[in-house]
């Protein structure tokens, strides 16, 4: 099968020819028709994360599909051959962007019918970050006041949808280009991160979710609330520094949840969320799409479309 593999670290991806995934019992085969291209794949194909993902090179890359099950383990449940279906694959599953992957049926969710398989395959690890971010650990309820970071990203388009659904007031940064996107998507507040500074111009806040680590992450503990929270997808916050401003802080790494991804896709089906793809790739042109995704334009996911 073809696939966009990693021969060495620090390395674009290519395409070669390679064998078809092994089918574990509890998982099953789907005929890949697109993948996503996110952060955490530069991530990893830059050498970051070895000693927590010990890949064998050549490693075919890719952690979000959308695609039709083709065969099911003998262990697998809930899926039948056939199922539209779409996932984040998990840690030594990955490996997306190709022809076929094998995945545990208990990552998977049926593909929402009124989207295209390009569209559901920029959602489930965009989605299930934010979802978690949100829910699992900073609790949002409805009234809440929340500071969504980069909110015309992958995950920030998301979470503003999320939030709203949830009954949240919601502000958020971008750049003034991307102001009618994030107001179109339901953000309450609108603020140009390269000329303003955002603990000015909003309110405290119950939750900030930080996507961008550093000194983004620093000053967000001047828009919460005592007694409020901060989630982050980008490290730890300065030492002592949530104690002193009776704040929770919360870092986290996302994981593959089909039972979680099975919500997102019925609000997608029932139109309440609306996935928003920046553009598509064929498959030949990966290293293509890579570079574009890590040049800060993208509004929204870039996909490979592989069939």
């Amino acid at each position: 099968m073809r696939a966009a593999i990693l021969r060495d670290y620090g390395n674009e991806p290519e395409v070669a020819e390679i064998d078809r995934p092994h089918l574990p019992n509890d998982s099953v085969m789907i005929e890949v028709h697109a993948a996503a291209i996110n952060p955490i794949d530069w991530v990893i194909t830059a050498g970051h994360m070895q000693q927590m993902l010990p890949y064998e090179l050549p490693w075919t890359v890719g952690y979000d599909v959308s695609g039709v099950v083709v065969e099911v383990g003998s262990d697998a449940s809930g899926i039948a051959v056939g199922n539209e279906v779409f996932a984040r694959a998990d840690g030594m599953q990955a490996g997306t962007m190709a022809e076929y992957a094998a995945l545990k049926a208990t990552d998977l969710a049926l593909k929402p019918s009124n989207i295209t398989h390009v569209e559901a395959a920029g959602v489930p690890l965009a989605g299930l970050t934010a979802w978690q971010a949100l829910f699992d650990k900073g609790q949002l309820t409805e009234g809440q006041r929340v500071l969504i970071h980069a909110g015309s990203g992958g995950v920030g388009t998301l979470a503003i949808q999320f939030a709203k659904n949830a009954g949240a007031w919601v502000a958020t940064t971008a750049s003034v280009a991307n102001r009618g996107l994030v107001e179109r998507l339901g953000a309450d507040q609108f603020v140009d991160y390269k000329t303003e500074r955002f603990e000015d111009a909003v309110e405290p806040c119950d939750l900030v979710f930080d996507m961008m680590g550093g000194e983004t992450l620093r000053r967000s503990f001047d828009v919460v609330k005592p007694g409020g929270t901060i989630v982050s997808i980008k490290g730890e916050a300065p030492e002592g520094l949530a104690a002193e401003r009776n704040i929770a802080f919360h870092p986290f790494f996302m994981q593959p949840n089909g039972e979680q991804l099975s919500e997102i896709a019925a609000l997608i089906s029932g139109g309440v969320v609306n996935p928003v793809l920046d553009s598509t790739y064929p498959l030949d042109d990966v290293a293509e799409a890579y570079r574009y995704a890590q040049s800060g334009g993208p509004n929204g996911k870039v996909a490979i479309a592989i069939r």
